[in-house]
C-alpha cells in the first residue's frame, strides 16, 4: 500500500477481519510503510525471544515458562526441562539468546534468577533443545549478586562472534554496588561461551576485582547489543526518575552510577549523586529525561528496512513505544524516532527475524511483528 506524501504524515490504523492490526507510520527520512501484526497472545510476561530458525522462536516468560512459537501459524508449544526459577518482583526467567553460528541442537543461552538460600542471584545458563525438551542444562556463571531485593537484575545477553558472551547485571537495588568491583552487581560481564573467564578481560589479576567484569558503574542495564561490523558494544539502562542512558561500552570503563547521574530522587526533585559529570567516569551517548524505562536493545541489520540499517531499536516500558536511535560512525546519537506510541503497550523484548522483520513482546502477553 502506498500513500501520497501528505497522507504519509497521518497515523492510520486499519483492522482486518482476522483482528490483526495493520499500521502505516510515517518515517522521517521519507515514506516507510509497515504493518503491525499480532502473532500470539495470552502469554505471561514474555521477557526474551530468540529465533532458532525462520519458523521457530523460543520465548521465555518471567514466571519460568518457555514456549516455542511458529510465527506463521501462531502455534505455541510448551517446552519441558525448564530450570526452577525465583520469580520475585522483576526477577525470574529472563533472557534467551543464541550465538551467531548457532545450528539446530547447539547451545542456547539463558539468564534467570536462581534461588540461593532465599536470595536471588542472576545466573547465566545454557542448554540444548531437542523437540520440546531442554537437555543438559548447565549453570555456567552463578554471579556474585545475591540479594533479597526483587529488582535490578539486568540480564540481557549478546555475543561478539569471536567466542565471547556479554551479559548485564543491575545493581540489585543497592547503589554502592555500581562502584564495587568485588561484586558482579552493577556491571557488564564478558565470558567465554562455556562461562569461563576471558583471559584478556580488563580486571584480570587485580585484587578485590572480579575477573568477569567488563565495565561497571551501571544501575540496571536491560538492553545490550554488539555491532560485529564496527566491533562496538552498546547498552541501554534505567536511570532513576529521569536519566535513562544509552552507553557505548568500552573495557574497564566506569559509567558513573551512582556518583554521576542525570536522574532525580524518587522522593523529591533532588539530583542523584554528586553531579552529571566527573573525571574518570564516562558520559552516555544519549540521555532520556523523562525516563522511557528501557527494556531491550537490538542493532538493526537492515534486511527489510534499509533506511534503519545500523540503528539502535529499544523497547520502552513506561512511555510505551519502540525507540529508534540513529548513531553515526563515531558513536554519537544524531536522531531519534518513537514508533507505535498509539499502541499503548509496555514493550518488553525485541528480536529481528531472518528476513529482517522486527518482532516484539508486550507485558500484556502479546507477540507482534513489524514487516513491510
Amino acid at each position: 500500500m502506498r500513500l501520497n506524501s501528505a497522507l504519509l504524515w497521518a497515523f492510520t490504523t486499519v483492522f482486518i477481519s482476522t483482528s490483526i492490526a495493520a499500521t502505516i507510520v510515517p518515517h522521517r527520512t521519507g515514506a516507510t510503510d509497515f504493518v503491525v501484526e499480532e502473532i500470539a497472545n495470552n502469554l505471561g510476561v514474555p521477557w526474551g525471544m530468540a529465533f532458532l530458525s525462520a519458523e521457530k522462536i523460543l520465548i521465555t516468560e518471567r514466571n519460568g515458562s518457555i514456549k516455542l512459537l511458529n510465527p506463521e501459524t501462531g502455534l505455541l508449544t510448551p517446552i519441558q526441562g525448564n530450570p526452577k526459577v525465583l520469580a520475585n518482583g522483576q526477577g525470574g526467567l529472563m533472557d534467551v539468546a543464541i550465538p551467531p553460528d548457532y545450528r539446530p541442537g547447539g547451545w542456547i543461552y539463558f539468564t534467570y534468577t536462581k534461588n540461593i538460600q532465599g536470595q536471588g542471584v542472576t545466573t547465566l545458563a545454557r542448554s540444548h533443545l531437542s523437540g520440546d525438551r531442554l537437555n543438559n542444562w548447565q549453570d555456567i556463571v552463578i554471579s556474585s549478586s545475591a540479594s533479597s531485593a526483587g529488582r535490578h537484575f539486568g540480564s540481557r545477553i549478546t555475543f561478539d562472534g569471536q567466542g565471547h558472551l556479554f551479559f548485564t547485571i543491575g545493581d540489585r537495588g543497592k547503589r554502592a554496588n555500581g562502584q564495587d568491583l568485588s561484586t558482579h552487581a552493577g556491571s557488564v560481564l564478558r565470558v567465554n561461551l562455556d562461562g569461563s573467564v576471558a583471559t584478556d578481560n580488563p580486571f584480570i589479576g587485580q585484587s578485590n576485582s572480579l575477573p568477569e567484569i567488563w565495565s561497571y558503574g551501571h544501575r540496571n542495564p536491560q538492553g545490550i547489543a554488539y555491532d560485529r561490523q564496527k566491533q562496538r558494544l552498546w547498552s541501554i539502562e534505567h536511570g532513576p526518575r529521569g536519566g535513562d542512558e544509552i552507553n557505548l561500552i568500552e573495557p574497564g570503563n566506569n559509567y558513573g552510577w551512582p556518583v554521576i547521574s542525570y536522574g532525580k530522587e524518587y522522593w523529591g526533585p533532588i539530583a542523584v549523586g554528586e553531579s552529571t559529570e566527573k573525571e574518570g567516569m564516562e558520559q552516555p551517548i544519549k540521555v532520556y529525561i523523562p525516563s522511557i524505562a528501557p527494556s531491550s536493545l537490538i542493532l538493526y541489520s537492515g534486511k527489510a528496512f534499509p533506511d534503519w540499517k545500523g540503528n539502535l531499536l529499544a523497547g520502552a516500558l513506561k512511555l510505551q513505544h519502540i525507540n529508534r536511535v540513529v548513531v553515526d560512525d563515531s558513536g554519537k546519537a544524531i536522531a531519534e524516532e518513537r514508533l507505535l506510541t498509539s499502541l499503548k503497550e509496555r514493550i518488553r523484548a525485541l528480536a529481528e527475524s531472518p528476513e529482517g522483520w522486527i518482532y516484539f513482546s508486550t507485558d500484556s502477553g502479546r507477540i507482534l511483528r513489524i514487516r513491510p
